[in-house]
């Protein structure tokens, strides 16, 4: 005959068993965002993102930085651009570098692309911005606050 009990409790008290019951959020989270990393490291979408604040208004409206792979950042732009950015490599990955935090890109691929980089959306942009500053509005001053502005400017602004 057996019995839904503990061995080591009285045989009035059944065991507890959770199995369908809540979950810590923090347990589904790995399993959310593996796919998303697979195809995407943290570092190229943080790049990708943030490309103009990385390697200044100049230069991000010709070039635009299509993948990093092994160390190696591909950025497309047109044919006398590549060239200035040949000259600029080791300065442009030291600021790339810098920005991350880490040693992510150790060469750059020049792609030269014969159409222009996609326009940034000047009418999508500002209501991106000012609704990012809004969401943090409540928050003190701090790198907290321009972080998670930096985020619902990522987020918000369409692709």
């Amino acid at each position: 005959m057996t019995s839904n009990t503990a061995p080591d409790k009285p045989a009035s008290e059944p065991v507890q068993r959770h199995v369908y019951g809540p979950r810590p959020v923090g347990a589904l989270v790995p399993a959310l965002i593996r796919p998303a990393f697979r195809r995407h490291s943290a570092a190229a979408a943080l790049i990708v993102a943030d490309w103009e604040a990385i390697v200044g208004p100049s230069i991000a409206a010709v070039t635009t930085p299509r993948r990093l792979s092994a160390g190696c950042l591909t950025i497309s732009c047109s044919g006398p651009v590549a060239m200035e950015l040949q000259h600029l490599s080791e300065a442009l990955m030291g600021r790339i570098n810098t920005y991350l935090g880490q040693s992510a890109v150790s060469r750059l691929r020049l792609l030269q692309d014969l159409r222009p980089p996609p326009p940034a959306a000047p009418a999508a942009r500002p209501p991106a911005i000012a609704a990012a500053r809004e969401a943090v509005e409540g928050l003190p001053e701090g790198e907290l606050r321009d972080a998670l502005e930096g985020l619902g400017r990522a987020v918000l602004t369409p692709r």
